[in-house]
């Protein structure tokens, strides 16, 4: 029996970790794409029949077109999930170019990893969920160019949904608030420890994710936005 594939994109650590941790639980081969080598090590060391991890840049072109190929030989795409990104958290005048670039990776990656595997499926029955933020709903203080990058994210996902409306490919567009994780731990001046420990716990969001877009009923739920209670 073919296996039903999910790819994650970021799932190292954080929500993705979880993800994949979750997926791994309801049976799924889970593909995983995330650049922390040591990470992904560990892994690979951990899950082992349903599992299969690939080290590399989500924004590079050429690597993403040899993932997308080698899955598409494991079993059948059912998922992708664009998780990968990092924040920049400035105040306007303060962002540099490496700031600008490190943000605009996982808007450059959701499109590569989107357009591959709509390729290899032929674009029908297939899941894309796009997890982005808050900060594609809002602009933020400190988040200029993070929420531009968001808006763009959030711009692309709703295109995609008019671009295969009414077929079997479907897109869902995802917006939680603060998780717990190391997603702030190089932005202390912007969200402390304190701060950060209220957030949301990232088990509790990937299983919120998970349970809409696996659901049985024959609907699609279009978008998820997740708040602290």
């Amino acid at each position: 029996m073919t296996k039903e594939v999910v790819i994650i994109t970021g799932g190292a650590s954080g929500l993705g970790l979880e993800l994949v941790k979750q997926f791994i639980e309801k049976n799924y081969l889970v593909c995983n794409i995330d650049r922390d080598y040591e990470r992904m090590q560990i892994l690979d060391n951990a899950y082992k029949d349903n599992y299969k991890g690939f080290i590399g840049d989500i924004s590079d072109s050429a690597f993403v077109k040899n993932v997308i190929n080698e899955i598409s030989n494991l079993g059948n795409i059912k998922i992708l999930i664009n998780n990968a990104g990092e924040p920049s958290f400035k105040l306007p005048t303060k962002y540099e170019k490496e700031d600008i670039d490190k943000c605009f990776k996982g808007l450059r990656g959701m499109i590569l990893f989107s357009t591959e595997v709509l390729k290899v499926k032929e674009e029908k029955d297939l899941k894309i969920v796009n997890i982005m933020s808050s900060a594609a709903l809002r602009g933020n203080k400190q988040e200029a160019v993070y929420c531009a990058t968001k808006w763009g994210e959030r711009g692309y996902t709703e295109s995609l949904k008019v671009a295969y409306k009414g077929t079997s490919v479907k897109v869902i567009g995802v917006y939680p608030g603060g998780i717990n994780t190391e997603f702030y731990k190089n932005s202390r001046d912007y969200v402390s420890e304190e701060k950060q420990s209220t957030f949301m716990k990232p088990c509790d969001v990937a299983k919120t994710i998970i349970d809409n877009i696996t659901n049985e009923t024959n609907l699609t739920v279009a978008d998820i936005i997740i708040e602290r209670n």
